[in-house]
């Protein structure tokens, strides 16, 4: 007599094997952010002994990518909500906000954010960290609005007629019915853009932030070897940014809505 093992639903399938590679991925992660100067110490000079070096520019590294991330992300509903108001000045203002931070660079932004800001506020004291964090939040925040605000304009007007037809009131109707799926679709750009913040975030050491580039940058000026320090550096980012993409990716698979993955 043949046994038949139980089959599971797909999407029950597709959320198990999305949860175990979003948990090993950041698992892996960590590991490698607590463990880094180990494997590090034992490369040759001028690696092995700045090998704790590289491991605490990392962290700084990777809390400027979660606390500018994080930032960012309610920036960016903020300036969504604000582009697609009714209230015109409202929608001028977040459009002018998006217009500026996306046409211009974000080293510029970086140094106006520490050099400038403090003369246009004298009473306000930022430091290195504070002043990269605000500009790394701006500029993703942008970019992160144009993502909300194509999400919030895809889902179908039906959605807002069925949900008043149920005697909705408007706010219901946003926060029950349209934000979520919106934030569905708009999900993979979000994603891709808090990857792409990890390597943006390297553009801290502008201002003398004690990130990984600007440790890699102070070790070849010190040893005269630009290609293992260089190397090293890109190779740290290359592993956290592959880990990144992992967890991303898994997210992505996730929530997919439309079930078009198996």
């Amino acid at each position: 007599m043949m046994l038949s093992l139980p089959h599971w639903p797909t999407k029950w399938s597709r959320a198990a094997r999305s949860n175990a590679t979003i948990v090993v991925a950041s698992c892996v992660l960590l590991a490698a952010l607590w463990l880094l100067a180990i494997p590090l110490s034992w490369a040759p000079d001028p690696i092995g002994p700045a090998a704790q070096d590289f491991a605490d520019g990392t962290w700084i590294t990777m809390e400027l990518t979660l606390v500018s991330g994080v930032a960012g992300l309610i920036i960016g509903l903020l300036a969504a909500l604000g582009k697609t108001s009714r209230v015109p000045p409202v929608r001028w203002l977040a459009g002018l906000f998006i217009w500026i931070i996306r046409g211009t660079p974000l080293l510029v932004q970086v140094l106006f954010v520490y050099f400038a800001l403090p003369v246009l506020a004298p009473s306000l004291r930022l430091s290195d960290f504070t002043s990269a964090c605000i500009a790394l939040a701006l500029n993703v925040g942008a970019y992160n609005a144009e993502a909300i605000r194509a999400g919030l304009q895809a889902v179908p007007k039906g959605q807002h007629e069925a949900a008043r037809s149920l005697g909705l009131s408007g706010w219901q109707t946003f926060l029950d019915i349209i934000f979520p799926q919106a934030m569905k679709i708009s999900l993979p750009s979000l994603v891709n853009n808090f990857v792409s913040l990890l390597k943006d975030s390297s553009l801290a050491y502008a201002i003398g932030v004690v990130e990984l580039t600007n440790v890699g940058n102070r070790i070849q000026a010190a040893t005269f070897e630009p290609i293992p320090t260089l190397v090293t550096t890109a190779s740290i980012y290359l592993v956290m940014t592959t880990l990144l993409t992992r967890i991303s990716d898994a997210v992505e698979h996730r929530y997919d809505v439309e079930g078009r993955r198996s």
